[in-house]
């Protein structure tokens, strides 16, 4: 993009064939207008003289004169300060006396320019500082999304202030009404995008221009303009109240195609923005019934879109040459509820001038050592023991009745399991299977199994179906209250294992007999965040002490060790650790000073 010294506009060529075969000319032109004299005329004459004389003249931002400061000028690659005389009353009177008038949002133009002028006032509403931002008509800026333009759906446009969001909307509003021949009406509500004055900047062509007296009442000429002009085209700047909202989708379903922007970065802020989330079809949170979440696998209260869409296509403008297209807003806001990335067009010109259009590849699916993994794990199709193979019924000689009997006495060794208990069903290789192990939960608790199988390692996924699982994971004494879970698990020929308590060494015990591992020897290393409830440094620090005083004292040396004093919670995660060991301890003590003696086998 290439600026003008002399308000002549400079022609460069942007090719924008590219391999996707958008429809656009071989040949875009970009011109640019920016009328800067008229803007330099407005500053004091030892401002204006310095910004005639500015080697950067032609890629000024904005000017800043505050009272009482320097005058500063930005560029692209920076801010400098223009002189080291600070700003006097008298000179920001010489600015505003050259303006037009100040509207409700302290907002000013010059006739016929596309400039802003906004004002900074005291409590008194005097004004004490101006921003003097450089308006530019530049053609040609919308070759990457004409294809969009010329489709006829509702674009939202999504940037950051000063990445070009109203110029590309000006550009638009042009390229409609002048190329297209379609019928444009701008809601302008600071004369932003036509310019200041009665008569619009030619920028816009054809289109026609509705000004808005008061800022708080944009929404209301919006209606006017669809009541009162037939246009086929609306097109907004800033939306940003519910009302505004509301009325953008009052439009949209009259079949008006809408062009907007609106305040945010990228579709993710307007998720999270209560106000301005209708605009993407608003969010609302459904409690499904149960049959409905266990089709889905997830939980029972889930957020869904509410509605359609106000826009149909939404543009995150990242930066002048880089946007992110979204062609299908209602997919993507549905994914991103689900809690999938959704996969946008990125659209970008290169320093050749063409177009190009790339599409990320989705992320890569995770392994099974994460909680996140196993979260997506249960949204597949499930692939475990019984799916594979590796896990066969346990054969049978003498029918149905020689094979109910078999169960039974399976489920009685899993309620009551000796050491020499051999797993309770025929699972070959099942250490190093390459498939993980599909476990139904019954009665215990979520965070303890997860934490035992990413502490441990094991390639286990918990499933809230239990046709797809490969066994049942039950408290003891629900197996015993329930006898519905065990006709189900018959049917289904899913064998049950018995877990004696809610602990994680329990579970971890059960989870290691399911998957025909052997028990942990008392001279295997342990891990100590087995028995730790929440995993803080008090509960390591107490369970590491018991650990090193089993391994050091009382099994080499056959003496007594008594432990520091320790809470109840505390004490009983330590004697958990002390029976993995098949030792004795008893706790002895008064409140405080309560603590864990352990004695030799």
């Amino acid at each position: 993009m290439v600026y003008s010294k002399n308000k002549t506009p400079v022609l460069m060529p942007v090719d924008s064939v590219q391999p996707c075969s958008v429809p656009s000319p071989e040949h875009v032109r970009t011109e640019v207008t920016d009328n800067l004299e008229q803007l330099l005329e407005i500053f004091p004459t030892h401002l204006s003289q310095v910004l005639r004389e500015h080697p950067q003249r032609d890629t000024i931002i904005e000017v800043v004169m505050d009272l009482g400061r320097w005058p500063e000028a930005r560029f692209p690659g920076g801010a400098e300060f223009l002189s080291q005389t600070p700003i006097t009353p008298e000179d920001l009177e010489f600015s505003v006396e050259r303006v037009g008038m100040f509207s409700g949002d302290n907002r000013a133009g010059i006739e016929r320019t596309l400039h802003r002028i906004s004002a900074m006032r005291n409590r008194q509403g005097k004004i004490i500082g101006l921003t003097c931002r450089v308006g530019r008509a530049v053609f040609g800026t919308i070759s990457m999304i004409r294809d969009l333009v010329e489709t006829g759906q509702s674009i939202l446009m999504l940037g950051r202030p000063g990445v070009g969001k109203t110029t590309a909307l000006r550009e638009i509003a042009r390229v409609l009404a002048d190329d297209l021949k379609k019928r444009v009406v701008i809601i302008d509500t600071s004369n932003e995008i036509a310019g200041d004055g009665d008569i619009p900047h030619p920028a816009i062509g054809r289109a026609r221009r509705m000004q808005v007296a008061q800022p708080e009442l944009q929404h209301q000429v919006m209606i006017e303009a669809v009541e009162n002009h037939t246009p086929e085209v609306i097109v907004i700047d800033e939306i940003g109240t519910e009302l505004e909202a509301l009325a953008a989708r009052t439009i949209a379903e009259r079949g008006v195609q809408l062009v907007g922007t609106a305040h945010g970065n990228q579709l993710a802020n307007l998720l999270k923005n209560p106000t301005l989330a209708d605009l993407i079809g608003g969010i609302q949170a459904v409690t499904l019934g149960d049959d409905e979440a266990r089709r889905r696998r997830s939980q029972k209260t889930v957020l869904e879109r509410k509605a359609p869409p106000t826009f149909d296509i939404a543009v995150e403008m990242l930066e002048r040459q880089r946007w992110v297209v979204h062609p299908n807003v209602a997919a993507a806001v549905d994914l991103s509820l689900r809690g999938v990335e959704p996969v946008p067009e990125i659209r970008t010109i290169t320093a050749e001038g063409e177009l190009e259009i790339t599409q990320p590849t989705p992320p890569p699916p995770l392994s099974f050592n994460s909680k996140k993994a196993q979260k997506q794990a249960r949204i597949e199709q499930p692939q475990g023991w019984r799916a594979s193979g590796r896990m066969q019924p346990v054969p049978s000689t003498n029918g149905n009745s020689s094979r109910e009997a078999q169960f039974e006495q399976m489920l009685q060794t899993a309620l009551y399991p000796t050491e020499a208990t051999s797993p309770v069903h025929t699972a070959p290789n099942g250490a190093e299977a390459d498939a993980p192990l599909y476990v139904y939960p019954y009665g215990i608790g979520r965070s303890q199994l997860e934490q035992a199988i990413e502490i441990l390692e094991m390639p286990v996924v918990l499933t809230k179906d239990m046709s797809s699982a490969d066994v049942v994971l039950a408290l003891r004494s629900q197996i015993k209250n329930h006898a519905k879970l065990r006709q189900i698990s018959k049917a289904k020929q899913i064998p049950i294992h018995a877990v004696k308590s809610n602990t994680i060494p329990q579970i971890s015990k059960a989870l290691r007999r399911a998957l025909g591992l052997e028990e942990l020897d008392v001279h295997d290393e342990m891990d100590v965040r087995l028995f730790s409830y929440n995993g803080s440094d008090d509960e390591l620090e107490a369970l590491e002490e018991a650990r090193l005083a089993v391994e050091q004292i009382v099994l080499p040396k056959g003496q007594p060790v008594e432990l520091l004093p320790r809470s109840p919670k505390v004490r009983k995660m330590q004697h958990e650790l002390v029976e993995h060991y098949r030792l004795q301890s008893d706790s002895f003590g008064e409140e405080p000073n309560r603590r864990l003696r352990i004695y030799p086998a």
